[in-house]
């Protein structure tokens, strides 16, 4: 059997717009919290930018160049771009029935209120109109189309109105006013005390857009937005200065292909000039509801102080004995460390790097940074370690899609403060999670690591599931000290003691892995895999798990993402069991688990199944080989398991039905922070 025939595989693409849906589910469940369920509404419209400026964006081109490539589920790439299409318009039908049926009316129910500009109150619409002249009407251009006029280069995702003017001599019938990203998008009424009440910019723009045309009639002005192609393309080899070549780059971005047109309440007549100006067909069109742009709504979800209609807040957990207080490569030295972020505090991260910044006894300090806040705590702490006379070296990856420009600030900056920065290697992003301390100690030299699965970044470490590992043993700590050689110096890798390391021998340890348990359960030995990812679309490791359940190995897999497995195929995947879970936190640990004939073998780390993750990236995956730490990782594969709330289980056809309910409802997320909660109780009592 052929097991890498184009039936077995499930299209990318499409499979991340059935993740984009579970989002949306979450949006639809009246059972989170109403301000959560606009977050995740905003998180719907956030993810499908990003999905045209980069997947559809990548189609286009293959299409533009006259492909007909297939991938592994045997579709071209004109084909994928119409099921796309058929696809995302479901689900933005979807999304804005649930806005303006449910989401909308029960805020307003609560207090928090959206309104259409013409249906306020006199009184408040003076007081808009006197903001509009004061604050908006000085910094708007019309801007005419006709020959001497050409149409303007709208930026990326810009709000713009397409006015229709008509009137003697005007020489044009059209003209565009681009909505100023430096003003809100949403507007606060005044002095409002009972409630939250709010008007959207573009709406009041659009109101008064007559101002702009004096002596001209304007026969209608119409919202739309415009997406364009955001990857980058820099050629390593050739670019002398990294750095700059992507700042290049980056300026181009918003002068990219349009791959996507949004339009509110425009004449069908209106909406094809606007296609034949951005070289657009029909199927790249999207009509829809007020307001134009759901990630508008994402600030009021997040700032506005309504705790009532919020998740319970949490603390995480500060780990005994590692505060700031406490030697913590004390506490490294007695025994490796997992943390389960957010459940577990990152301070702890921050504090590791922050005392290794103090203490005298502290010779380098090594790190890759892919991703971090834009007010990140780990930037000052570093450049004081290097002004305190350490070697501080960072790897900083310029190429971390939509981080680029905010990684090129940190880069100069610690370049300006005597930090060794590098851009990895060329060809490969670093996108290795690792921090490595060398200090001087009164038997010798011994270095310590942190190793996880997720980004150095406070913010995200607060809203994103991860798992952090601290150790000092040797064979560890040797295998991060060659990585971090191979990637700022010339070095090639040596074998690794531990470590799975991507692009040298990731891909191959997986498929030995894979291939041991086939050999086990053919021996009538215990075996099974279980994968927690958050994508799986490598064709060689797809086949490999095939070939395990052929033989009779128990297959569960975790995938909060893209799947392009299928389970449960009579003779190919009955014994594989998909499932994801989208809740309160994104899920972005990886854990793998591999029977062993009755001997687990765990591992973490940064790197998902994925052609990239094998081949393009430098990953670091690590085990969890010591009896606390391997104990503490099947807690969570068992928690996981048990979850029947947020689980869906993906079906042969691609679609996802939620787990069945049998017995009391167990929500994992749930379960992690009220373990959480009871450990913190126990801390207390033990300190009081």
């Amino acid at each position: 059997m052929d097991l890498e025939d184009p039936q077995f595989f499930i299209n990318r693409e499409l499979s991340w717009l059935e993740f984009n849906q579970r989002v949306l589910e979450q949006a639809k469940d009246p059972a989170v919290p109403l301000l959560e369920r606009l977050k995740f509404l905003a998180i719907v419209s956030s993810n499908l930018d990003e999905f045209f400026e980069v997947r559809v964006a990548g189609l286009k081109q293959v299409v533009q160049a006259g492909s007909q490539a297939t991938g592994p589920d045997g579709l071209t790439a004109a084909q994928q771009l119409a099921a796309i299409a058929k696809r995302v318009r479901e689900l933005v039908a979807g999304q804005y029935a649930c806005w303006r049926e449910e989401i909308q009316p029960q805020l307003a129910d609560k207090g928090v209120r959206f309104h259409r500009y013409p249906d306020v109150d006199p009184a408040v619409r003076a007081h808009f109109d006197d903001y509009f002249e004061r604050e908006v009407f000085p910094v708007l251009t019309p801007l005419a189309i006709d020959p001497a006029h050409p149409f303007p280069q709208l930026l990326n995702k810009s709000l713009n109105l397409i006015v229709e003017l008509e009137g003697e001599n005007l020489g044009t019938d059209l003209a565009v006013v681009q909505i100023p990203r430096i003003l809100p998008r949403l507007l606060p009424f005044p002095g409002k005390r009972d409630g939250q009440d709010f008007i959207f910019l573009g709406n009041l723009v659009q109101a008064h857009v007559g101002r702009l045309f004096h002596g001209v009639k304007v026969r209608g002005a119409h919202m739309f937005r415009i997406t364009r192609n955001s990857n980058l393309y820099v050629d390593e080899e050739e670019a002398r200065n990294l750095l700059r070549a992507i700042e290049d780059e980056l300026r181009k971005l918003n002068r990219g292909n349009a791959v996507r047109l949004e339009v509110q309440d425009a004449p069908e007549a209106l909406t094809d000039r606007l296609c034949d100006i951005f070289s657009l067909d029909k199927e790249d069109v999207y009509r829809v509801d007020w307001p134009l742009n759901l990630v508008r709504l994402m600030p009021v979800a997040t700032e506005l102080d309504r705790p009532d209609l919020k998740y319970k807040r949490f603390t995480p957990v500060t780990v005994v004995g590692l505060g700031e207080e406490h030697d913590i490569f004390f506490h490294i030295r007695k025994g490796d460390i997992l943390l389960h972020h957010p459940y577990d505090s990152f301070q702890t991260v921050l504090d590791f790097i922050g005392q290794a910044a103090e203490d005298p006894q502290v010779l380098a300090i090594k790190q890759t940074l892919y991703r971090t806040s834009s007010d990140s705590p780990l930037i000052p702490l570093l450049v004081q370690a290097s002004r305190q006379g350490k070697q501080v070296v960072v790897a900083i990856e310029l190429k971390a899609r939509f981080d680029e420009a905010a990684n090129i600030k940190w880069a100069r900056q610690l370049r300006e403060a005597g930090v060794d920065v590098v851009y990895g290697m060329a060809g490969l992003k670093t996108h290795a999670k690792m921090a490595m301390v060398v200090r001087k100690e009164y038997d010798g030299i011994r270095r310590y690591v942190h190793l996880g699965t997720g980004n150095y970044h406070p913010s995200t470490a607060r809203l994103y599931t991860d798992l952090s590992y601290f150790t000092a043993r040797p064979d560890i700590t040797e295998d991060v000290a060659n990585i971090f050689n191979t990637v700022t110096g010339v070095s090639q890798l040596p074998p690794p003691h531990k470590l799975l390391v991507a692009p040298w021998h990731l891909h191959k340890e997986i498929l030995g892995l894979i291939d041991r348990e086939i050999e086990n359960a053919r021996a009538g030995r215990p075996a099974g895999i279980y994968a927690k990812l958050n994508a799986l679309v490598q064709e060689d490791i797809i086949a490999a798990l095939y070939r395990a359940s052929r033989a009779g190995v128990k297959v569960e897999l975790l995938v909060r993402g893209i799947c392009a497995l299928r389970p449960g195929l009579p003779g190919v995947s009955e014994n594989i069991t998909v499932r994801s879970i989208v809740g309160r936190f994104l899920e972005h640990s990886r854990i793998y688990r591999f029977e062993n004939a009755g001997d687990p073998r765990y591992f973490i780390g940064s790197a998902d199944w994925m052609e990239r993750n094998f081949f393009h990236r430098v990953e670091a995956v690590f085990p969890v080989d010591t009896p606390g730490t391997k104990a503490h990782v099947q807690e969570i594969i068992d928690t996981f398991r048990k979850d029947n709330v947020k689980t869906r289980i993906l079906q042969p056809d691609g679609t996802y039905l939620p787990a069945p309910r049998e017995g009391e409802a167990w929500d994992a997320q749930e379960e992690f922070l009220a373990e959480a909660a009871r450990r913190r109780k126990r801390h207390a009592a033990e300190q009081s």
